[in-house]
């Protein structure tokens, strides 16, 4: 009985991307300094030699946060995530902007689009503050191998 023959459950190839996905994490890793470079350069040979899902856990199993906190402290997570915050504000002005003609042109007396803008108000600024903590404002996040995250 071979390893593509197992009684067992099936196991899952991994990706070239999946692969690549952990040798970032653990080139983070060793940047950051958790790793050694002897222990970073092993991991790493394995990575890229592992052929199923299952071998690619317990290479970042013993790092924080499976590694991705360092994979979201490089300096391409910190510009992207600086960027989709910018994207935000800027829907934020747009959306506001249009708002208010809106208010303008209806003739109210009442600043009705005071309740929407506040609402989206508080959405950047939750944005802005939790950006470094939440790990789904990361580009990489949704690029982790789901036996990772």
């Amino acid at each position: 009985m071979n390893e593509y023959t197992t009684s067992g459950p099936a196991r899952m190839r991994t990706s070239d991307q999946e692969r690549e996905r952990i040798a970032e994490i653990l080139r983070a890793a060793m940047a950051e300094g958790r790793l050694t470079l002897e222990e970073g350069e092993e991991r790493l040979a394995a990575a890229y030699a592992s052929k199923f899902r299952d071998e690619l856990g317990p290479l970042t199993a013993d790092l924080p946060d499976g590694g991705r906190r360092a994979l979201a402290e490089t300096p391409q997570a910190r510009l992207a995530t600086r960027r989709h915050l910018q994207r935000h504000a800027g829907f934020v002005v747009v959306v506001a902007l249009f708002l208010t003609g809106l208010w303008a042109l209806s003739g109210a007396h009442f600043f009705w689009p005071a309740i929407p803008l506040l609402f989206l108000v508080m959405g950047l600024a939750r944005h802005a503050r939790w950006r470094r903590y939440a790990d789904h404002y990361s580009p990489h996040y949704h690029h982790v191998a789901p036996w990772n995250r």
